[in-house]
């Protein structure tokens, strides 16, 4: 309990300010980049393994084993990665003869060893964090016999593998904290005054709250862009775009923690956000305010 406190100090107080400027355009350069590619090249499932029941899962996992939060997010990004490419690949294999068939062996497959998966993704997830420690193989099997799950060790392990394989041994993939965190760092240096250090701790809350409602959240948002209480499939398809938009994401989380932090400065960290992103500001208000309704409750959208 005193290494999960310790963890939990050291990930609520990222030291900001310690950044070159020149590393912070390239990163956040690079983020941008990769964001507007993973837009334009969305899979049809996208989303799909990204939904409230297993962010509380990996989120639930992830506390048990006393890891923290932000292995959780970059866990749910591997696994939406690996399953949306292994669905994929399996359900358009040139030589099935019964796309049918086929179909139902590969969800009852995959049924059968999604708690696994699931907990290796969090596996890779915990090797890379600064913040949390290494779930290795012993206490994997530890936990996964805690919970009633008795996988053997060579079970563990293949699975371990298999998702490797499966993310083509590429672990380099960014989650949603990790915009909130790099435009917190672009904010703290074109704003010193700015209060980032508090404005992490809020944002931390924010994310989890949105992930946690992500469909509400997306569904409000949807309805006050469209001005239509009732979009259609084709609406809903191309909204796609914004639901999978982690620097829209980003700054709508800090933008809401500013609000709340300190609702004077609200306007001028929207303002500084839209600068740094390109994101109109009307935008940045909307997701806002969406986020604030789910924390404070859900008015009718007239009011």
């Amino acid at each position: 309990m005193a290494m999960a406190r310790e963890n939990l100090a050291k990930s609520q107080s990222l030291q900001f300010r310690e950044t070159s400027v020149e590393m912070l355009t390239d990163f956040l350069t690079d983020l941008n980049e990769r964001n507007r590619d993973n837009l334009q090249n969305l899979p049809i499932c996208s989303g799909a393994f990204k939904d409230r029941r297993l962010f509380e899962y990996t989120l639930l996992m992830c506390r048990e084993l006393q890891l923290d939060t932000s292995v959780a997010y970059q866990a749910i990004e591997f696994l939406q990665r690996f399953m949306v490419k292994n669905i994929t690949h399996l359900l358009t294999d040139a030589r099935v003869t019964d796309p049918g068939a086929l179909e139902d062996a590969t969800f009852k497959q995959l049924k059968g060893n999604f708690a696994l998966t699931v907990f290796s993704c969090i596996q890779l997830a915990s090797k890379l964090s600064l913040q949390s420690q290494n779930v290795d193989i012993h206490m994997a099997m530890r936990f996964l016999h805690s919970v009633g799950l008795n996988f053997s060790k060579q079970a563990i392990l293949e699975s371990e593998l298999m998702v490797l394989k499966g993310l083509d041994f590429r672990l380099d993939l960014p989650n949603p904290l990790t915009y909130v965190e790099t435009l917190l760092e672009v904010l703290a240096n074109n704003e010193p005054s700015a209060p980032v250090e508090h404005l992490y701790r809020l944002c931390r809350h924010v994310l989890q709250l949105v992930s946690l409602q992500r469909d509400s959240f997306y569904d409000a948002l949807l309805t006050i862009t469209t001005q239509n209480l009732n979009p259609t499939a084709e609406m809903r398809e191309k909204f796609i775009t914004v639901t999978e938009d982690c620097m829209m994401l980003g700054v709508g989380v800090i933008a809401a923690a500013a609000f709340i932090l300190h609702v004077q400065y609200w306007e001028q960290v929207v303002t500084e956000l839209s600068h740094m992103t390109g994101i109109s500001t009307a935008v940045i208000s909307d997701f806002s305010r969406v986020a604030l309704t789910l924390i404070v409750g859900t008015p009718s959208y007239g009011q």
